[in-house]
């Protein structure tokens, strides 16, 4: 058969086979499962059929070489015809708008670009790099470059691209069903990284809703909600820390980590700007690591980011996802640690985000009982399905991989954990065994921190659980007596801790020995977990006050208590967590609309010493922390940890000493009343003649009062506290000191 000579008309061009009527209407409703069984090029008798879908085209053109034929109009944007060829050119298609033609690739005429392994991973809900399987990725497919769209939706009756590139009308970008997997791919050729795209999905029931793309790893910047096609560009230069950090071993590691809300830290800063400030900032101060309130994409700022609904993308609010992988770089290359704040336990209503994002619970569970999450009008996801548990995992370990973060501080863990959780009777199903416990996402958090810890060694995954579940940072194989085995997480915050010691401390001096096992009572299950002492943000919003401003007493009393308060928190067993603001006693509560109030460290500002005293405080804290062993070496064992006198109530003392390894001591002693107690005798650890004051937290220096004690301690060889022999410092008021041996 002998090739056709070039036309620009339909002649030579036979009609091709009418669609069936059925199948046309879905084709162009959007609903089509194989729109490429439909539209490209197919061999036919006689020749080979082309069928092209572009609304709003006055024609087409099929043009290869040696080869110009325009296809003939079928109405509602499609052209088809059939041309006496023994088998496929490879074409382009001229399309003819009012005043332009264009020369583009024809999407149907492409394989499948996702592999049959991905698909079997993404069915048995195992495919750990999720990221790079599904979503917009740019890409060079059968020699064209292009991006290559897929998504997961299950039980749709058809999905479509949408987006800049189309003017936001999808008719001409149907995509194909990949098998029962659920999964939906169309190559898309000419479309470029930073193409804002949706998916138009319609359900079982026929409806039709515009959704962003649940594996974007970029985004439009809020209120907008369009996902943006991305490349990353970042070289990184942290590879010393990368290689230190897989031996990391943080519970035999000094662990101070500064809580941060980057948005309102410094307010109107980028991605890039911060990474020129906070780095210096935290290093001066020397907190070993920072955690970040979410900085997955989410709606609404006003939920500090605990709403996500971009859970692959880094909030554009400050830049791109590259901007904030450079942020993170400049913190390692300062010896700083990133902890963010991630979010599994729920996801918000949007009906263009996630919620019954194909028509169906898809994400959420399907019993609307186990749904909705009570307290904050949300969705909870459905631990017990395979492929929204690897949606979880996958992205657990995406931040770890792909931006290089040290840990992962795993949000409202305990809402997971019980079906009851904030449920009346009635309201609630229980489990197989008659149970409260939420199987399904006990067994996902286990998988999570299993595979998170596999893959990226050295990396810590930290709780917030509220209650006293067993064995939070327990192995997941150990079953404990509660007949589960360990959920696997690294460090856990200590929620019990943080509640008795600080309503411990609102209390007036005179009214705290009535109080005073709130104190002691962490060291009664202390060596339960692996904690975190967490002075968080949740701490100083919603009416709780600012930490310094829940302390009693004059102005001189609240940064007194509160310096006092700041050096028990860091001599007791466990990591510290301290939010921005409070390490320089900042008055007023946190709002994200304006962050910490700077101001105060105003040189100009009369009262610039009071907040400056406590910073350098905690400055100090950090330094002493850092050089000293016996504060983290042994914070998990009980061998690290001795009361000296922790019943000394009626004066509101506490005196405790902390071992090294190699059992060099520490002895830490708060005095929570306002008044000095001279010649105060405590029992001291044997074989030390000397012992100094290395930190006053009442040090004029900090603010304080000045008294202390700047001469060595002689030991005395009265036995005290069941030691044999004991010292008789200074305690200064509302003032915690630290002492070693000389």
């Amino acid at each position: 058969m002998a090739e056709p000579a070039p036309t620009d008309g339909s002649q030579g061009v036979r009609p091709a086979p009418p669609l069936d009527a059925g199948e046309r209407e879905r084709l162009l409703a959007g609903a089509h499962h194989d729109p490429h069984a439909v539209l490209g090029a197919h061999l036919v008798g006689g020749g080979v059929c082309f069928r092209v879908l572009r609304p709003f085209a006055r024609s087409v053109v099929i043009s290869a070489k040696g080869l110009r034929a325009r296809l003939r109009s079928e109405g509602d944007g499609l052209f088809s015809g059939v041309l006496p060829l023994r088998e496929i050119p490879d074409y382009r298609l001229l399309v003819a708008y009012d005043g332009d033609e264009l020369e583009l690739q024809d999407p149907y005429r492409f394989l499948p670009a996702l592999g049959e392994v991905d698909l079997h991973l993404i069915g048995e809900g195992r495919h750990e790099r999720l990221w790079q399987a599904l979503g917009a990725h740019p890409m060079t497919h059968q020699q064209v470059t292009g991006v290559r769209f897929t998504v997961w939706a299950p039980n749709a009756r058809g999905v479509r691209v949408v987006g800049d590139f189309s003017y936001w009308n999808g008719t001409a970008f149907p995509m194909r069903s990949l098998g029962r997997c659920g999964v939906w791919e169309l190559f898309l050729p000419g479309v470029a990284e930073g193409a804002l795209y949706k998916f138009e999905i319609v359900g079982p029931d026929g409806s039709r809703t515009l959704r962003a793309d649940p594996m974007a790893r970029r985004t439009e910047c809020p209120p907008a909600t369009a996902s943006v096609v991305h490349t990353s560009y970042h070289r990184w230069r942290d590879e010393e820390w990368m290689a230190r950090r897989a031996g990391f071993r943080p519970h035999e590691s000094p662990f101070s980590v500064y809580e941060v809300h980057l948005p309102s830290w410094r307010p109107g800063l980028t991605y890039r700007q911060l990474a020129e400030q906070l780095p210096g900032y935290v290093k001066d101060l020397g907190f070993t690591h920072v955690e970040f309130l979410p900085v997955a994409e989410h709606p609404f700022g006003g939920s500090w980011g605990y709403q996500v609904t971009g859970f692959y993308a880094p909030t554009a609010r400050l830049g791109t996802p590259d901007d904030f992988k450079y942020l993170v770089d400049a913190l390692h290359r300062a010896d700083i640690g990133v902890l963010i704040d991630w979010v599994p336990a729920h996801f918000p209503r949007d009906d263009w985000a996630l919620a019954a994002f194909d028509g169906t619970p898809l994400y959420e569970h399907a019993d609307p009982r186990r749904a909705a999450h009570p307290d904050w009008g949300t969705l909870v996801f459905d631990y017990g399905r395979t492929e929204v548990r690897n949606f979880l995992v996958a992205n657990a370990v995406y931040w770890c991989e792909e931006f290089h973060i040290d840990g992962l501080r795993v949000d409202a863990v305990a809402s997971m954990l019980y079906l009851d959780y904030s449920r009346e009777a009635g309201e609630w199903t229980p489990n197989e065994h008659g149970g409260r416990e939420d199987l399904d996402a006990v067994s996902f958090l286990q998988e999570m921190n299993a595979t998170v810890y596999r893959r990226c060694p050295g990396v810590v995954t930290i709780a917030e659980e509220s209650t006293a579940w067993d064995g939070v940072t327990r192995a997941t194989h150990h079953v404990g007596a509660s007949g589960f085995g360990g959920l696997g997480f690294g460090l856990k915050w200590n929620m019990g801790w943080m509640h008795d010691s600080l309503d411990y401390m609102t209390h007036e001096p005179v009214h705290r020995k009535y109080h005073h096992h709130e104190m002691t009572f962490s060291m009664v299950y202390a060596y339960s977990e692996n904690y975190v002492l967490p002075i968080s943000h949740d701490e100083v919003v919603h009416g709780k006050r600012a930490l310094v401003s829940k302390m009693p007493g004059d102005w001189w009393q609240r940064r007194a208590n509160h310096r006092a308060y700041l050096g028990f928190m860091w001599a007791h067993p466990g990591k510290q967590l301290l939010f921005m603001g409070q390490e320089f006693a900042q008055g007023a509560e946190w709002s994200e609309s304006h962050g910490p109030d700077w101001w105060l460290l105003d040189p100009s500002y009369s009262a610039e010493p009071d907040h400056r005293g406590v910073r350098d405080l905690v400055r100090e804290l950090n330094h002493h922390y850092l050089g000293e062993p016996a504060l983290w070496q042994r914070d998990i064992v009980p061998e690290g940890f001795r009361w000296i006198d922790g019943d000394a109530a009626d004066d509101n003392v506490f005196a405790f000493v902390r071992f090294a390894a190699d059992g060099s001591p520490l002895i830490a002693v708060s005095n929570f009343s306002p008044v000095v107690r001279h010649e105060y005798r405590i029992g001291v650890p044997d074989g030390f003649p000397l012992w100094r004051e290395v930190l006053n937290t009442d040090s004029p220096r900090f603010g304080g009062s000045g008294v202390g004690n700047p001469d060595p301690l002689k030991t005395d060889p009265t036995p005290w506290h069941g030691c044999h022999s004991s010292i008789l410092p200074v305690l200064p008021p509302l003032a915690t000191v630290w002492l070693k041996p000389v």
